[in-house]
């Protein structure tokens, strides 16, 4: 299967937030904070809070402005459910919205963020109930809207052509000791073996990092 979004969740949101606010600014203490928080540095987070502000200027953005972003990019699909699911991630404190600390953060990992990093973060997407293992009724969830959000934009194989089918085969893959349930260590071996299911979260997993399957 392609990897059908963008390169990352950066260039999904460059485009969205828009450019060229005046006269707001992160503090200088504000900015430490960030860049010991994030991977940009000093003129990137500046650049974007102003940018942040000037499309939120409550500070906050919310889950139906969030879900727009993704139908921007997914016109042809739902991502409604999809971009649901990434907000409840991105929104750490569970408040109902995202300041921008909460969306600078998670864009660092997404973006720019360690292979780890990166995985920990899908496998918090995947784990729905946060109790540490992601069900295979969880990952059908995330499967299912990532299907809706691509509609027709995707020819797929014939054991891939459904959620079902993708899941199982995830599943196979991944859960080496046939519990019905994916630990963090089998998510990050398995992720490097097929990064299907990181690359539709518009996250991208090194080339070097790819573990060539075995036929």
């Amino acid at each position: 299967m392609r990897h059908f979004s963008r390169s990352n969740l950066e260039n999904i949101y460059i485009i969205n937030i828009k450019m060229g606010a005046k006269g707001t600014k992160l503090t200088p203490e504000e900015i430490k904070e960030l860049q010991k928080a994030t991977y940009f540095d000093k003129k990137e987070l500046q650049k974007w809070y102003r940018d942040f502000m000037k499309d939120c200027p409550s500070g906050k953005l919310h889950q139906e402005e969030f879900e727009r972003i993704y139908q921007q990019f997914f016109p042809f699909g739902d991502p409604s459910k999809f971009a649901a699911f990434v907000f409840k991630v991105f929104d750490k404190n569970a408040d109902g919205c995202i300041n921008f600390q909460e969306f600078i953060t998670a864009l660092s990992i997404t973006s720019r963020g360690t292979l780890d990093e990166k995985l920990e973060w899908a496998f918090s997407l995947y784990d729905l109930d946060k109790n540490g293992y992601i069900t295979r009724d969880e990952m059908l969830h995330i499967v299912e809207s990532i299907y809706r959000m691509v509609g027709k934009m995707v020819d797929l194989p014939e054991d891939e052509n459904t959620p079902d089918k993708r899941v199982d085969k995830i599943f196979k893959k991944m859960d080496k000791n046939f519990d019905g349930q994916l630990t963090m260590e089998e998510f990050r071996e398995g992720s490097k073996c097929d990064p299907w299911i990181v690359q539709a979260l518009a996250i991208d997993i090194p080339e070097e990092e790819v573990v060539q399957e075995k036929s």
